[in-house]
Parts: C-alpha cells; sequence; structure tokens
C-alpha cells in the first residue's frame, strides 16, 4: 500500500522508456521534481533540453491545503506539459493529480526516478568485423556492448541490473551469449558479470590485474595482447591502466571498447582505486595510456565508451562514439605534458560515486548483495569521469 495519498482525478502517466526517446530526440520536457532538495541535488534527470524545477512534495501538500495549487505551479520554470518525478512515482502520481484538476496539462512519470534507472537503450556501431551493439543506460550514463558474430556472442561491462536484457538482446539477433567479460572492477555500478555467465554457461572473464585485486570467485583471466573469440572475430586485450591498475580495452575490427579509460568528453578519474593518496600515480598511467599505449592506434579508430555524461554530444545515430582522431583535436589532454595532465586531472576532482567501497567489494565477490540491494546500491550518477576541464 503507498504511503501517499490517492489523486482525486485520472492522473496520465508517461514512461521512463518515453522520457528517453525524449531526450535521445532533444525534444523538451519540462519537469517538476518533488523529492527533496538533497535527493535532487544528489541525482537528478538532466539533458540540454531539460527545464528542472525542484519543488518538493510537501509545498504541494501545503498548497493543496491552502487552495493555491495554481499558484504554485507558477514557479514551474518552462512551458509546455509537466512531466512530475519522485522516487517511484507514488507522491508524483498526486501533485500530478493536483495539478491536472488545477486544469494544468501534467502527467506522471511512471516509477519515479527507480524506473528511470532500468531504462535502457540499443543501438549498433559501425563495425565491420561484427555486429557491435551499444546498450546505454541513460540514467547513468553507463555503456555496455554485445558483440554478436553469426550464432555467438560476447557482453562487454554486463550491468547485474540488465542480465536478462543482454539474453534478449542476443536472441533477437539468433545468438548465444558465449563469453562475458569485464574491463576492470568496477566502482559505479553491480556488474553483472557472474550472473550472466551462470545464466548462458558463458565464460566469465576478468584482466588478470584486475583478478589479483583479491577477486573472490572463479573467472578466466587475460593480459595484454591476448584474444578472445567470437567465431571468427577477435577481440584483442589493451591494457590501458589509470582509472584502475586492471583497466583493459578491447578491439574488435576497428573499434575500440575503451572501457573508463578514454570517454568522448572527457576521461577516467584516477583515485577509486587507491583512494587521493594513490591518485597521482594513477594519473601518470592513465597518461601514458592515452598518449603511448594508444599512440599506435589509427585516428579513424572508433572510440566506444564504458560512461558518457551530459556534457557528450552522441553521434548522429545516437551511440556515444567518436573517432580516435577527432578526440586527439579536441580533448586538450593530448596536447599536455604528463606534469600538466596530472596535476590538472588532481584538481578539483569530483565527488565519488554513491557506495563506491560496497560496489567495489560486491564486484569482488567480498560482499554479497541481492538483486534489490544490488540495485538501491548503485542508483545514483555516473562520477567515473575526471573532472570536466579536462573535456575543455
Amino acid at each position: 500500500m503507498s504511503d501517499y495519498p490517492e489523486p482525486e482525478v485520472a492522473v496520465e502517466s508517461r514512461s521512463p522508456a518515453w522520457l528517453a526517446d525524449r531526450l535521445a530526440a532533444d525534444d523538451p520536457v519540462r519537469l517538476l521534481d518533488v523529492r527533496n532538495r538533497d535527493e535532487f541535488e544528489d541525482w537528478q534527470i538532466e539533458g540540454p533540453s531539460v527545464e528542472a524545477t525542484l519543488l518538493p512534495y510537501m509545498r504541494w501538500l501545503q498548497a493543496d491545503a491552502q487552495d493555491t495549487v495554481a499558484d504554485r505551479a507558477a514557479e514551474i520554470d518552462g512551458e509546455g506539459p509537466i512531466t512530475v518525478v519522485c522516487g517511484k512515482g507514488e507522491a508524483s502520481a498526486y501533485v500530478a493529480g493536483l495539478l491536472t484538476e488545477a486544469g494544468i496539462d501534467a502527467h506522471n512519470l511512471a516509477e519515479g526516478m527507480e524506473g528511470w534507472a532500468r531504462v535502457h537503450r540499443a543501438l549498433e556501431l559501425p563495425c565491420d568485423a561484427a555486429t557491435v551493439v551499444q546498450i546505454q543506460r541513460p540514467a547513468s550514463g553507463c555503456c555496455s556492448y554485445l558483440v554478436v558474430v553469426d550464432d555467438e556472442a560476447a557482453v562487454i561491462d554486463p550491468l547485474r541490473a540488465f542480465t536478462d536484457r543482454y539474453v534478449e538482446a542476443a536472441a533477437e539477433r539468433d545468438a548465444a551469449i558465449t563469453t562475458v567479460v569485464d574491463t576492470h572492477v568496477h566502482a559505479d555500478h553491480v556488474s553483472g558479470l557472474r550472473e550472466l555467465a551462470a545464466e548462458t554457461d558463458a565464460t566469465p572473464v576478468l584482466p588478470r590485474m584486475s583478478d589479483q585485486r583479491g577477486v573472490e570467485f572463479d573467472t578466466e583471466t587475460i593480459i595484454d595482447g591476448e584474444t578472445l573469440t567470437v567465431r571468427d572475430a577477435t577481440l584483442r586485450a589493451v591494457h590501458l591502466p589509470g582509472h584502475t591498475t586492471g583497466m583493459t580495452a578491447f578491439t574488435v575490427g576497428d573499434v575500440l571498447l575503451s572501457g573508463d579509460s578514454l570517454f568522448v568528453e572527457s576521461v577516467a578519474r584516477p583515485d577509486l582505486q587507491r583512494g587521493e593518496g594513490g591518485a597521482e600515480a594513477l594519473a601518470a598511467q592513465l597518461y601514458e595510456s592515452l598518449t603511448e599505449r594508444l599512440a599506435d592506434f589509427p585516428d579513424d579508430t572508433l572510440v566506444a565508451p564504458g560512461h558518457y555524461s551530459d556534457d557528450a554530444t552522441p553521434a548522429d545515430d545516437g551511440t556515444y562514439a567518436a573517432r580516435l582522431g577527432e578526440l586527439r583535436d579536441c580533448l586538450p589532454v593530448f596536447g599536455m605534458d604528463r606534469v600538466e595532465f596530472t596535476a590538472r586531472i588532481m584538481r578539483d576532482m569530483p565527488p565519488q560515486p554513491d557506495n563506491f567501497e560496497r560496489i567495489v567489494a560486491a564486484n569482488l565477490g567480498l560482499e554479497r548483495l541481492d538483486d534489490d540491494a544490488a540495485f538501491e546500491v548503485e542508483l545514483g550518477p555516473n562520477n567515473c569521469a575526471a573532472n570536466p576541464s579536462l573535456g575543455e
């Protein structure tokens, strides 16, 4: 039973997938968030076409009691229909009802922010060696990948919350998942490596240096230069330390699945494995990864990252990917020396992801989380990129 009153009028609802489609199309969204301020400031729906206003639920209860709903609605920024959002879609349903009753065009975001966290979009990247599908999680900017050749598939950086969706995506392409890979020990989301491998009887694979961090479950390991195969396609491991010591990208054809190393708008942060005290050394390794380990990769290599932020601009096909030559030209990090890069990446480090230590423990197998706890612990924004100045 809900803790919130039922609306006295019929309330229209919009699905989180509907919202994702509008944001992808850059269509305007007039958003009213009725959560508490700390919840809003910690994590909110953002995008170039979003105009969001925070007016907490209690204010709407007061407005209802004082018959001032229309006056309160005048405080909502923007024009057009109002999408009302809360944590689970219950408080927002009641507020959407108050607005509707006052003659204002409003609808509820079904399931609220929890529903928003379950949305995914699957888009294919151009690749002549395999079918490469970028599976985006708009709520956090996470990207995972399905690589399909004939009737076999591999999944790179699976999210536990999307385990069934990878199976469905492979089945839609008449393929079965045979290999599951994490590029590193993630700190922002609970990995689906074990769950997906168990469900599909696929082989789980981790970079050897990630496995050596104390992983408490059995996997195959891979090191720089070694390969995995999906039918006649080859995934080659490329060790790119910096975000973590074990961070390893994979190439397939001319696509570089870069994990948390190089993004289309910035680079990875170096402080989540060893803390701030060890971040400077990892920042230096990241510099080497970007400027030396990637030096032999041609400019037309398509970089497909593990994350994107609201500062990232999608390609025309909706994917978050860019040619390496473009990134070398537009990201100033490629024009810095090691000292400048290290100093700049250490300056103004963004907040660490919520619960990242528990997430790392879960991904190492040191803490067991059930499905609900795993989903709850990773709710929040993407904070795996370095400070924004590295993308300016």
